[in-house]
């Protein structure tokens, strides 16, 4: 298994910020639009550095949708955020008429998504946000997996015209991919090539799949992965490619299995190429509060879970 190098351990939603406050510097229609939350979605350098092209909308998501699609109208590329149950529970039906069903170049940008929120607990660590967008014609949902991917994303986005959902977190993780590295949207990433078995990893989940990877090696197994940080469109052909060498899979994500990842890749296969699949995943339930490590082990969403699925799905080739 190849060995990754943690430059640091850093917030997603930092990534998010350092981007927005580029793009800010680099393209003058990128426009920001925030619920009350500007600290929390690290939104505070384009405030600063941009005052005239920043809307504090207070708490009222809706709203904010709502003016995100008028100024798309008007040419501006609007990129709103708060946190991620907001961002998609709260104002579903505002994204759905407004956004998606016209197709605005909205920029949907969603932090503390997950049970990494930790203390925050069930009402606020939404699990299903990523079923909810990606059921929405014309929305591309993208979940980068540390700081550098999330910034490098943020950036992508603002040359992408479609709606996007864009998805990430609070919680300092291993920032392991290269600064210089190019976002492609709908591109899965080869992480590591193997032969036993293929792990399809999203969000805060790679790095748990990388430290699992390890530890299937150490037993002989050898293990294909992939991250996948753009959920729709999903790279179909590389999802397939790795599977007909592989013929067992696993799927990794911090999201409820109905509705996910692991949910697109058996529509996939089962269309294709049926194919042993476990998925790593929020089985049918609501978070709780704890830290973040303590609700990872709790759900199931550690490196320790990820090895004992791909021993189970190897039993069933």
């Amino acid at each position: 298994m190849k060995k990754f190098e943690v430059q640091n351990i850093k917030d997603t939603r930092s990534g998010f910020g350092a981007g927005l406050s580029e793009l800010g510097k680099t393209n003058p229609n990128v426009v920001a639009l925030c619920a009350d939350l500007t600290g929390s979605l690290k939104m505070d350098a384009f405030q600063k550095e941009h005052p005239e092209r920043f809307y504090q909308v207070g708490i009222a998501e809706a709203n904010m949708i709502g003016l995100a699609a008028g100024l798309a109208i008007g040419g501006k590329i609007p990129f709103t955020g708060t946190f991620a149950n907001f961002s998609t529970g709260r104002v579903y039906d505002q994204i759905r008429q407004s956004v998606a069903y016209s197709n605005k170049n909205v920029k949907i940008c969603a932090s503390h998504a997950g049970v990494t929120l930790g203390e925050d607990g069930a009402t606020h660590q939404i699990l299903e946000d990523i079923g909810l967008m990606k059921m929405l014609p014309n929305m591309t949902v993208i979940n980068p997996c540390d700081y550098n991917q999330t910034k490098a994303a943020t950036i992508a986005i603002a040359d992408y015209e479609n709606p996007v959902y864009l998805r990430f977190g609070r919680p300092a993780v291993p920032n392991f991919t290269s600064a210089t590295d190019k976002f492609e949207i709908g591109k899965a990433l080869m992480l590591n090539e193997g032969t036993d078995v293929t792990i399809f990893a999203t969000g805060h989940l790679v790095w748990q799949a990388i430290e699992a990877g390890h530890i299937l090696a150490e037993k002989g197994i050898s293990v294909e992965l992939i991250n996948i940080h753009t959920i729709k469109p999903l790279d179909a052909q590389a999802i397939l490619n790795s599977v007909r060498k592989t013929r067992a899979v696993v799927t990794a994500e911090e999201h409820q299995m109905n509705g996910g990842l692991g949910d697109s890749i058996c529509q996939l296969l089962a269309r294709e190429l049926p194919t042993p699949l476990e998925m790593v995943a929020v089985n049918d339930s609501f978070g709780q509060s704890g830290t973040p490590d303590e609700l990872m082990k709790e759900y199931g969403l550690d490196a320790a879970h990820i090895v004992a699925a791909v021993e189970r799905v190897i039993k069933r080739k």
